[in-house]
This record gives C-alpha cells, structure tokens and sequence, in this order.
C-alpha cells in the first residue's frame, strides 16, 4: 500500500466517522463528538491531514461541532487565550485548532456570518500569530516543553505551518522585527530559528525601505541573502566568486569591510562570507582577511602572529553550507585565543582524528540541508569554535540537560583547552571519564541519564558530549544522595572544576519536601553577591544556580540549573543580575511581572538578567566561598529581604511547606 493509499485510507475513516457524527442523537452525540475529534487530532499531523480539515471545515462548522462550548460565538473568541487551550491538550486542542482552520475559512471568505467580519478574522488570525511565535518557528518555552507532549507539540507546529501559508503578515511585521533582532542579540551558536524568520520575511513579507520597521527586516534579510553590494548584485554564490576574480582592489576593500561590519551587527554568517574569505586567501589578499573578519587591534595582532593556523583552519572548514564558523574564529581572535599554545594543539588534533561512526551518525542526523562535501568532523570543528568564540550561545534543547549545557559554557569560557579535549575524546571514543570522589565514572558503563530523548537541533558539540555528561552527571547525583544535603554540593566541583566556591546553601529539604529558613537562605545569597552588602567584591567565576522555574502565572514548574555570571548596577541605580540560562532562549516570563531580558538592560550577548530581587526570588541553591561570606551577613538588613521572600511565597512556595525554624548556615 502506498503513502497515498493510507492518506486516501484516513480521509475515508474521516469521513464515516463524520457521517456517524452527523446522524447521531442527543443521547449518543457526545461519543460521535469524541471519536471524531480523535480523528481530527491524528490528521492534524500532516499537512495533507490539515488541509483535507479546511476542506470540511465548512461543514464541520454547519454540523454544530462549535456549538455548546466556548467555541461557538467566534466573535467573542480570544487571541491571547489561545496558547493557553493548545497547552490543555486534547480534545480542547483539537477543537481550538479545527476553531483557526474556521476562522482562515472567514478570512479568505469561504465562510461568512454576521458573528465576524473578513477583515476580524484577518486580525484574530495575525494576533494568534504574534502570541504564539514558539509554534511558529518551533521554539516552545521552558513552561510549553513541560506541559506539552512531543505529540501535541508537532500537531500545533503544523496547524501554524498551514497558517503561515495562508495568512499574509504584513500586520505583524513590527512583532517579527523585535523578536529576530532579540534572538540574534543573544548570538546562538545555532541560529537556525533566525534564519527561519529571515526566511519568513523574505518569501512572504511585502518590505518598503522607507518604513523604520521595514527597514530592521530587511537588514536581517540582506545580512544573509545580501551583505555586500557585490553580492546583492551578485545573488549566486557561482556569479559571486567570478564577479570577485574581476573586481579591483577598491572593490575588494568594500566587500570586505561590509562583510566584516554585518557579521559583527547581526551575529550572522552569509554563505557569500564563506566565498570571499576562501578567494581571499586563494589570491593571496590576507592583508583584507582582518577586515572581513572585522578584527580590532587586538584581533589584528592575533591575526598576525597566528596566520599561517588561521589559513588552515579557514581553508579545512569553512564551506558555504558551513558558514557561521567564520563568526566564531572572529570572536576567538578578538578574545586572545589562538596565543594559547593547549588551544591551537588541541584544535589541530581535532582536524586529524577519525570520527566514531555512531557519533558521526549523531552529528549528521542533527544537519536539516547536509552538503555531502562537508564532513562531521568539519561541522564539529566548526560548531567548536563557535561555542569557543560565543560561548554564551549554547542551548540545552527540549530535554532536561540543563547541568550539561552549563558546563559546556563554563569550560568554553574558562577552560577551553579542557573543552577541545574532551570533545577529541567523545568523537573519537564514543566515551568519557570523570572522577568523582576517588572513583572514575566511564559513561559508557553508566545506566541512562535525565535524558530520554537527545534533542538533533543541537549544535554538534553538545551532541557529542550531551549524552555523556548527562549520565555522569545522574550518576554523581546518585552517589551523592541520602546525605540529607542536597547532592549539588559536592557534584558540581566534581563537574565542573575546581573553582567552583566550595560553600553551599540550599532552602529546599530533600527528604521533606519543605523549605528551610529562607529568610536565612536569601541574606547568605545577598551578603555574598549585592554588592551594597558584600563589599563590591565581583563575581571572578561563573557560580552554579539552582533555581524554580514558575510559569506565566507564578506555578512552579520544576528545578532548573543556570549561571550567574556577574553583578552590576544600572544607571537608574537598579542592581542587577547577569546570568546565563542554557535554554535555547533566554527570555521567558516567569509570572508576578518577572521577565528576563537579553538586550535593553546592559547585557552582553548571550546574558539574561533581572533585578538582583527578581532573580533571588527564584533560587533554591547557590555555591559561594565561606570564608568570605559568612560575617557579612549582618550587613544586610530585613527590609532588603521583604519583597524577595513576599515573591518567592506567592509562587513556588504555594508547593511546599515552609519551615521558619533558623539553621546554621
């Protein structure tokens, strides 16, 4: 039986259902309303199955399925509680998905009523859009991964996928705008969420320069598509590089510069960058190398000491299907890098080593468009050298590794030599060691870790070493348990290095259940960080958070791991934390008014924050060094603490008991 035999096979089923619907009695109707719900759950996840839904959405509607629910008066329906009914799973999801299909119907005029107008059902439509942008381009939130399954979350992928093909955008370019400009300031090491609204943008958004709004769109789009006057001219790469070969010197220069300039703007790497940085050096022109890769002094001096490396590494992986390395290499020049002989050693071990066959499956599995031409090795090596560069930029994906993720940021920003080792390791062994406590941890020996599910949207890095990490990291957490202290205390030296403070707090108590003192936890927290009652001293490494998650509405959600990075008050007089949340996006709404930023704030690319109080709300567990921290805590007075404790009471702290007996801390 073919694929269009089972397609032709469902619709059927479809269709004897709804006639079974359509003939049912009051008294039966409820089981019909079900079993043709469930029918439309598992067409929804196809593009097939959705479009054979709008083909019947007409009679659908006609057939009463909207009546006697909130559904059934679309003018008084919602935009902004959408969200809301797709992550109430089925059968509301269902009918709320069947109720977009209705209101794309009025829309585009197949249906009319006297309940909404073309043009309202073409605003609902753009609302729901804008509201929903996690569907759209598939980048659910920390609340949306948790309550969602894998299901439900691919059946509303498709629904927006359909809509997008049918609605015109021109209403929500100013949302699109902000969003794309939000996530390239973060500079992810994978970007393809960018450049999916790039894609957007450029296929189905009308843009006039003229328009400020329009004008922000178009430098994305011309970041990628166009960043150079030879390459706007030029829009193939094959015209591209013959149009370079006959250009003069000035010509030259400006490629270039301007490649150089959009590179550092945007955070983003055209395919045209991977051409003229090859013909670049094929020609000989390495004096116009540091200008397209936008170097500073400090990276020209690098550039100068280390171009015969550079060269190499350019030459053996760089591609035009392989791009966004080119932005790592420029940050690792900026940052000193390449002057570390254990950093140019390890990568130059990394471009001889074999890669394991199943890791090289893993890494393969994770490219959407592959080039047959690029290797495993070279989307690795490339995918080093960006968290290397922009270290800040890792993700953990859709699966519980937020441990691994931090880890791999901390060793790129403090021991990178450390990083490229252990990648050579991974690749080429399928394994790693840790020690822990006098015992050596072999992964590959190790039962499962917290991950059921390896996310492939990761970048390669993380795929080699995520599974790894992840099992060591369950197996220190097992060995360190039944201590009646919280295993993060000794398992995070253990992971992540030595200089990780030896002190640790925690306010939530294992085996109760409950939250202890803190009133005492949260002064510990301020003595050793605010800088009004520490002293001014700064944070020197990244120090491990254990933090609640809450959801829009201040529930609690779970346990999660970050890093705070540093402390700084704003010119308004704000103190204000700077952290990293290995999430694929570091902007989430956390309820009672708590939103991390990631630009507008004084962050730097990658960096969330929040006001110091905010974030203290939400912590459970910190490291910090005792000896400086412990006779500071008078300095900080009960008022600071009111507003921290009032906010972390009303959210998680509904979940426990709460234990106001002081410890010693």
């Amino acid at each position: 039986m073919t694929i269009q035999d089972l397609i032709a096979k469902r619709f059927d089923h479809f269709e004897y259902l709804f006639q079974e619907y359509r003939e049912s009695s009051n008294l039966t109707r409820p089981e019909k309303v079900s079993k043709l719900l469930s029918q439309v759950d598992s067409l929804s996840l196809s593009a097939e199955g959705l479009a054979f839904l709008y083909d019947r959405i007409v009679d659908l509607d006609r057939e009463g399925v909207f009546d006697h629910g909130p559904w059934s008066d679309p003018g008084k329906l919602v935009p902004t509680l959408v969200n809301g009914t797709f992550k109430a799973s089925h059968p509301n999801s269902s009918i709320e998905l069947l109720s977009e299909l209705r209101m794309l119907a009025y829309a585009k005029e197949r249906m009319h009523s006297d309940l909404v107008s073309t043009e309202e059902a073409e605003d609902f439509l753009e609302e729901v859009i804008v509201h929903n942008l996690e569907f759209v381009f598939q980048t659910p939130s920390e609340e949306t991964r948790t309550v969602m399954s894998e299901h439900e979350l691919s059946k509303v992928a498709q629904l927006f996928a359909f809509l997008l093909e049918q609605v015109n955008l021109d209403g929500i370019k100013e949302k699109l705008a902000e969003e794309i400009t939000l996530l390239c300031e973060q500079r992810p090491v994978v970007t393809s969420s960018a450049m999916a609204i790039i894609r957007l943008v450029k296929e189905k958004v009308a843009l006039d320069r003229q328009q400020p709004v329009d004008r922000t769109l178009l430098d994305y789009v011309d970041a990628i598509y166009a960043p150079t006057p030879g390459s706007r001219s030029h829009p193939d790469t094959g015209l591209y590089e013959a149009y370079l070969f006959n250009a003069g010197p000035r010509e030259l220069q400006i490629e270039a510069s301007n490649m150089g300039a959009t590179m550092r703007s945007f955070g983003l790497v055209s395919r045209f960058h991977a051409v003229l940085l090859h013909f670049l050096l094929r020609e000989e022109h390495d004096d116009l190398i540091p200008e397209a890769l936008d170097l500073s002094s400090t990276g020209k001096g690098e550039w100068e000491l280390h171009t015969k490396f550079i060269r190499k590494l350019i030459k053996r992986i760089v591609h035009a299907d392989h791009p966004n390395c080119i932005y790592g290499i420029s940050r690792m020049l900026e940052k000193g890098l390449f002057s570390r002989r254990s950093i140019r050693a390890g990568l130059d071990n990394l471009l001889s080593i074999q890669v394991n066959s199943k890791v090289e499956k893993r890494i393969l599995k994770s490219i959407e468009q592959r080039n047959p031409e690029i290797s495993a090795l070279q989307y690795l090596l490339g995918d080093l050298i960006q968290v290397i560069g922009s270290p800040l930029g890792i993700g953990q994906g859709n699966n519980p590794t937020c441990q691994s993720a931090r880890g791999i940021s901390m060793w790129s920003q403090h021991a990178p030599a450390k990083l490229i080792n252990m990648v050579i390791t991974a690749a080429t062994q399928n394994n790693l060691i840790f020690r822990f406590e006098g015992k050596d941890l072999e992964s590959n020996l190790l039962s499962k870790g917290l991950m059921t599910k390896l996310d492939y949207r990761l970048d390669a890095v993380s795929l080699v070493l995520v599974p790894h990490l992840d099992k060591i990291y369950n197996e220190m957490m097992r060995l360190a348990s039944g201590r009646f202290e919280d295993p993060h205390k000794w398992v995070n030296p253990a992971l992540y290095g030595q200089w990780i403070p030896i002190g640790f707090a925690s306010c939530y108590d294992y085996l109760s259940n409950s939250i202890h003192d803190f009133e005492g936890f949260i002064r510990l927290f301020y003595a050793a960080f605010h800088m009004d009652y520490n002293d001014g001293l700064r944070i020197i490494y990244p120090i491990p958070l254990g933090i609640f998650v809450t959801s829009s509405r201040g529930d609690m959600l779970g346990f999660h791991a970050i890093s705070l990075l540093r402390i700084s008050r704003r010119a308004d007089g704000a103190m204000r934390a700077y952290f990293l949340n290995p999430n694929n996006e570091g902007r989430q709404d956390w309820g009672q008014g708590i939103t991390p930023t990631v630009h507008g704030h004084g962050e730097k690319h990658g960096e969330s924050s929040l006001p110091f109080h905010q974030l203290a709300a939400r912590i459970y567990a910190f490291h910090y060094n005792s000896l400086e921290v412990l006779q500071k805590r008078q300095n900080v007075p009960a008022e600071a603490l009111a507003e921290t404790r009032q906010l972390a009471r009303e959210s998680w702290g509904n979940s426990y008991i709460w234990n106001e007996t002081p410890r010693q801390w």
